[in-house]
């Protein structure tokens, strides 16, 4: 059995971006052989998911397991919609979910170093990569836990397109779910305004401000600078922090009435959710075939 240094596993690293443990195990299976290491790991899957490490992995799907009281959504990425509706990408979905809600993990992190049957949940998915011959990568992990008297509601929309779960208190399944299906429409940002940070409240009052005496100096007739820092700005304000409030929104299914009252009704009340979207805060890359043919033609000049 050859000696595994850390020299050849740093050269094995170089010559195909796999990771140290990988580049490892991959030489101790072959002895040492270089050139063989590199046919085990593009065998495994793992030096052809690395490869594709600069491409941008922007579509996919969200997901969520529950099991008991607890409640994991995450997100996995690929870098087509056409490999995110393919059975062995669904297959994964459904194994990182069933491997996630079982662990201890509460991040992408932790999560990626989750193990199940002696494989890390990031080897799991590199070798998936591999297989389905696109960058896939693990992006999101929240956790979610409620109390026995508490619901979890959750809804996707589009198959895993978008992703969400509340967790009410009272109430019953229907509006729990009613309530996530609304989340996923309108998409706000907080349960109320008492959950938005004082910085965020005082840099939305300086915005509104601004635009304010914009649009006053611009007028005909003026006003004096009190009356819209003490009157036009603070109503202005509130209507735009209950926009993004879930409570104080106009409830989808009957928007003669708010969120609040739908759930009032049946003396519920919400106490957190989470939204995903697929390739949220994601910029993706835009292709100019025409551009790539144009490359590749001058390389074989």
């Amino acid at each position: 059995m050859a000696n595994i240094t850390a020299q050849m596993v740093k050269e094995l690293r170089e010559l195909t971006s796999a990771g140290m443990l990988d580049c490892k195990k991959a030489l101790t299976a072959t002895d040492g052989d270089m050139e063989a290491a590199v046919t085990w790991l593009r065998e495994k899957g793992i030096a052809k998911a690395v490869k594709k490490e600069g491409a941008i992995a922007a579509e996919g799907l969200c997901s969520y397991n529950i099991l008991n009281n607890k409640c994991v959504m995450f997100e996995l990425n690929s870098q087509t919609d056409f490999v995110a509706q393919n059975s062995k990408f669904i297959d994964l979905l459904n194994q990182v979910g069933n491997i996630l809600v079982q662990s201890d993990a509460e991040n992408t992190e932790d999560a990626l170093k989750v193990v199940s049957n002696g494989k890390t949940l990031e080897t799991i998915i590199l070798e998936a990569s591999g297989v389905i011959g696109e960058k896939l990568s693990l992006r999101r992990v929240s956790v979610l836990n409620k109390a026995d008297d508490e619901l979890f509601g959750a809804y996707k929309h589009m198959g895993g397109r978008i992703v969400t779960v509340v967790v009410l208190k009272g109430g019953n399944e229907e509006v729990a779910k009613d309530v996530a299906m609304h989340v996923a429409a309108l998409s706000p940002k907080y349960v109320s305004k008492d959950d938005i940070p004082a910085d965020e409240i005082a840099k939305e009052r300086e915005v509104i401000l601004a635009a304010a005496l914009n649009e006053n100096a611009a007028s005909n007739k003026p006003k004096p600078e009190n009356i819209i820092a003490e009157r036009i700005v603070p109503g202005r304000l509130d209507k735009n922090l209950k926009e993004i409030c879930l409570l104080s929104q106009m409830f989808v299914k009957n928007t003669d009435q708010t969120v609040e009252a739908y759930v009032n009704s049946v003396k519920g009340t919400v106490q957190t959710f989470v939204r995903l979207e697929v390739g949220e805060g994601i910029e993706k890359q835009v292709s100019d075939f025409a551009a790539e043919v144009e490359a590749q033609s001058a390389a074989y000049k």
